[in-house]
């Protein structure tokens, strides 16, 4: 890859998912790279112990995004990043999933006339309902470089118009970081003992989108199916704080008596619990990936998912309810043989190189512009 000028690449995200999955990215790009975090999920973990497990300096922070509704974050943190684009015009700009950050560094690009880089497009739900549906097609209507995770994200990308010369299948960086993340074995051993935890024996689960936690009888149905088999094997649920919260204002603490409710995780303490759970109950995007790489069963509480691919063979898409207990206690039949079949399949993710090869094209446009901007260059 050319080396590129210092601070030269803009990386806009806003949440954690994000900054896992631009871990390897930034640091490859390394001192091209100026990270910028709009604040959406902002809170003081993110400073030291979280970016220090990731092994990432602290970015610039937008203010006034963090809980704000849907439009003000994105006005806010795009009113901010325009002040920053017209001081220091990069040469490209980076973007990553559907997070409204993304989508404000997407449409602050595009106002700056600078180059957009959107790393894992082409996912698509076809649920207009997730306001994430609409990130992702706005941006991907903006970018430049579409880097697809798979083939079939391309697929889509191509029956939308998008024109096969700005997309590229580079894989999905969530691959490097899990395997850059996972704890030695010995680590994840020692975790399991800590929480009195047998491998295979139990049960991970977590709970955090608005369509599960906002609807109070979802929410009921989701956490019943967890008692249930909280009664047949221990089930470990590391609690987001917003889903706390709900629980207590609708008063359903009762239902987690028999549960194990550990306080959020770090991102190696959650994939190492990950790593050896007998299955996952999630509504997580990220984990329905992950669990790929991890080679575990999952069972998907939501209305649709835009990742298709888990389903194949790695998860299970279901509605709240009592199908919860039946996708699960199906998945947890198949036992050790079951865990083995899915230990042995690759991910559709992609081969872990995804972050080089974005970098790589993400040199290639920033030499464009540069081109562009100077007519020397380019005669």
């Amino acid at each position: 890859m050319k080396t590129l000028p210092a601070r030269s690449v803009v990386v806009v995200l806003g949440t954690r998912p994000e900054l896992v999955k631009l871990a390897e990215l930034i640091r490859v790009l390394g001192p091209a790279a100026r990270v910028v975090h709009t604040g959406q999920h902002y809170d003081e973990e993110l400073s030291g112990g979280f970016l220090a497990e990731l092994g990432l300096p602290e970015p610039a922070y937008l203010t006034g995004v963090g809980g704000q509704p849907r439009a003000v974050q994105i006005a806010a943190a795009l009113q901010g990043l325009d002040a920053l684009f017209a001081a220091e015009p990069p040469l490209a700009v980076v973007v990553q999933g559907d997070t409204n950050a993304a989508l404000a560094g997407a449409l602050a690009a595009n106002a700056r006339d600078l180059p957009l880089v959107h790393v894992e497009a082409g996912l698509r739900s076809h649920d207009r309902a997730m306001p994430e549906e609409h990130n992702r097609v706005l941006i991907d209507r903006l970018a430049d470089v579409l880097c697809a995770a798979t083939p079939d994200n391309r697929e889509l990308l191509l029956a939308e118009g998008v024109p096969d010369e700005r997309i590229a299948v580079t894989g999905n960086p969530v691959v490097e970081a899990v395997r850059d993340h996972l704890p030695a074995a010995a680590e994840r051993a020692r975790l399991l003992a800590a929480h009195g935890l047998d491998a295979d024996r139990y049960v991970l689960a977590t709970v955090h989108r608005p369509e599960n936690t906002d609807d109070e009888l979802a929410l009921t149905a989701v956490l019943h199916e967890l008692a249930g088999l909280a009664r047949e094997l221990p089930v470990v649920l590391p609690l987001h704080p917003r889903t706390r919260a709900r629980i207590e204002a609708a008063g359903l603490l009762p239902l987690l008596d028999g549960v194990t409710v550990l306080p959020p995780a770090g991102y190696g303490t959650f994939l190492a619990l990950a790593r050896h759970a007998a299955l996952i109950v999630s509504d997580s995007g990220g984990v329905q990936e992950e669990t790929t790489v991890l080679g575990r069963p999952l069972v998907v509480v939501r209305n649709s998912t835009e990742r298709p691919e888990s389903l194949a063979d790695f998860a299970e898409l279901v509605d709240p309810g009592p199908q919860i207990g039946t996708a699960a206690r199906r998945r947890l039949s198949e036992g050790a043989p079951g865990l083995h079949r899915l230990a042995n399949l690759p991910s559709p993710y992609g081969d872990g190189t995804a972050s080089r090869r974005i970098a790589g094209l993400i040199a290639e446009l920033a030499e464009e512009r540069t081109a562009h901007r100077s007519p020397a260059l380019a005669a």
